[in-house]
């Protein structure tokens, strides 16, 4: 078995390949939920419904999330009656908040649910929620001269990222356990990925929760990740604005930095190349490859790389 560690868009890019390069049910991925938010007394979990679309072949790949031919009705109802829309959500989307806001309340467990949506999608690879506990990402921002917390999806959906960024939290984590199964998970894998996603909000927050970061260090197996960021800016996403906030160059060789001890090896892209010493000076081993997945293909190779290099 696999585990890879994952976010959203980058990640299930990613994953993609890699359950074209893997049977897909050997590999497990621990999804990064302190991004979740709840809009409309709708539970919303943006980044595991976002894998769980695309291994099912039903994502808006144009769009890079939500489902392909979404409709908007509800949302030009809410518009029409000046309810907020900041954060939109599709009429088909909309159902999967449904069902898990509703098990939720029926005291399933978010790791229950995520498994009952995984099946009624067909999906043969296992997708854990890193924790059933609330953690959020909370961004501290400067607003008019004043440190304003705010969610990550009001800051990054809301605001554009347009206020700069003081502090990152990850609120909740300290009393937060890893979902069940993860540790496990990480302890008898064959291998780890970590999957180009955001180092500072997708990652770290799994990374962060009791046991984990451990549990990687610890490995007998082989690490590998892929970086998201590509000749000095993200591929997608606020990485530009967050490293900087944890004190972390943005750059191939910063996301290294981030995960020195961690990784044995980190793929960065083509044009990255010239980076290789400053990644390899962290003690990560830097492998260069094409990280720009424009398709299926290209994908598919990524993942082989990454998994020549886990050494299997």
């Amino acid at each position: 078995m696999i585990v890879a560690l994952a976010g959203g868009v980058g990640a299930s890019k990613f994953l993609r390949g890699l359950v074209q390069a893997l049977p897909p049910e050997d590999v497990t991925i621990v999804v990064n939920t302190a991004d979740d938010i709840e809009l409309h007394g709708l539970w919303v979990s943006p980044d595991l419904d976002t894998v769980t679309y695309t291994l099912a072949g039903v994502s808006d790949r144009e769009q890079g999330w939500g489902l392909a031919g979404e409709t908007w009705s509800c949302a030009e109802s809410m518009d029409r009656y000046g309810m907020p829309t900041w954060f939109r959500l599709g009429d088909h989307d909309i159902g999967t908040h449904l069902f898990r806001t509703e098990r939720l309340r029926a005291g399933a467990t978010l790791t229950e649910v995520t498994a009952e949506i995984t099946a009624a999608w067909g999906l043969a690879p296992r997708i854990l929620p890193m924790s059933d506990d609330r953690v959020t990402n909370t961004i501290v921002c400067d607003v008019d001269g004043a440190g304003v917390p705010m969610h990550f999806q009001e800051y990054l959906v809301r605001r554009r990222m347009a206020d700069p960024v003081l502090e990152v939290r990850y609120d909740g984590i300290g009393s937060a356990a890893p979902g069940p199964g993860v540790v496990d998970a990480l302890a008898t894998a064959r291998g780890i990925v970590v999957c180009p996603s955001n180092p500072v909000v997708s990652i770290e927050p799994i990374l962060a929760l009791a046991g984990v970061r451990e549990a990687v260090a610890g490995r007998k197996v082989r690490c590998v990740g892929v970086s998201p960021i590509v000749d000095g800016a993200p591929v997608r996403g606020p990485a530009d604005r967050l490293l900087p906030a944890v004190g972390l160059e943005v750059s191939c060789a910063g996301v290294a930095q981030g995960y020195a001890g961690l990784l044995d090896s980190l793929v960065i892209d083509v044009a990255d190349a010239g980076r290789a010493r400053d990644v390899e000076a962290t003690g990560i081993e830097a492998v260069v490859e094409d990280t720009m997945m424009v398709d299926d293909d290209v994908a598919t190779a990524l993942a082989h790389t990454v998994l020549e290099h886990l050494e299997l």
